[in-house]
């Protein structure tokens, strides 16, 4: 039976690139690439003539059935402009339908963009929370990156130049002044690589140009256990705060109690009493 394999191309330097990779590329009957043109260069630069065909973002909902269509004759290659398809880049409709329809799905891996950031960042990545591109509203950027501040794993996240400098500032804001490593065009000709803290990093991108990937310390043990013990004086605030409003005490001297048997901040009590309502 043919089948579909997802490979790996550069992230930018075109002779990252595994021997395995070449040999389906020159071997298939087909490759679908994200960007012809794109991936026209690497074949080029390798003499490898496999004809080509698009599958992208926009045209994935009619180009899906006409792969799978093929694929019950031709073996098939999927491409993006770099890195490994479907991981943040078009593809994964692709894979789930080539599975469902009972077909072969083979990786045939090689550069990361992830990986290389990882291995060089010199963070503890024995664990890892992968954020892919963060959003582009910032409201939406500073939802995900709060729901993160207690998560001990390191975090890795994918950033564009326009928005490297709101995020960053997001991330100072939120997670404070914490460690991070900064890579910008992984491999190309002004690959950059910056170890640091937050603030510094702030400092350094000023003019920002090309892709970044992001690796972020992740919190202390510290930290969390400092979350811990302040979820259970809300909690125990929470309780009192309502009891009280139940017995008819008025909101100061119940805030006043609360405060004094909590040792929370006013103005957090004061929030917790009006959630009792």
């Amino acid at each position: 039976m043919p089948s579909l394999y997802i490979v790996a191309t550069p992230i930018g330097n075109l002779e990252d690139i595994t021997l395995r990779a070449l040999k389906i590329l020159n071997e298939v009957d087909l490759i679908a690439a994200e960007d012809t043109r794109v991936t026209r260069k690497l074949l080029t630069r390798y003499k490898i003539s496999t004809p080509l065909t698009s599958y992208h973002e926009h045209n994935k909902n009619t180009k899906t059935a006409a792969i799978i269509d093929m694929l019950t004759e031709k073996n098939i290659a999927l491409v993006s402009d770099a890195g490994t398809p479907s991981i943040n880049d078009p593809g994964q409709e692709l894979v789930e339908a080539a599975l469902n329809s009972g077909f072969h799905v083979t990786p045939i891996p090689g550069s990361s963009a992830i990986t290389a950031a990882m291995a060089v960042s010199g963070i503890s990545t024995n664990g890892l929370v992968y954020l892919g591109f963060l959003p582009r509203k910032k409201t939406e950027r500073r939802k995900l990156l709060d729901s993160k501040t207690y998560e001990e794993n390191a975090l890795l996240a994918f950033e564009v130049p326009h928005r490297i400098v709101s995020s960053l500032s997001d991330m100072m804001d939120i997670f404070g002044n914490r460690r991070m490593t900064v890579c910008r065009e992984l491999t190309k000709l002004h690959e950059e690589i910056f170890h640091g803290h937050i603030s510094e990093a702030l400092k350094n991108f000023t003019t920002p140009k090309g892709e970044f990937t992001l690796v972020i310390e992740g919190c202390s043990k510290t930290s969390v256990e400092e979350k811990a013990i302040l979820t259970v004086q809300k909690k125990m605030a929470r309780e009192i705060l309502l009891q009280l409003r139940v017995q008819g005490i008025s909101s100061k001297d119940a805030i006043k109690r609360v405060v004094e048997i909590s040792q929370l901040p006013k103005r957090e009590v004061y929030r917790l009493w009006l959630e009792t309502r």
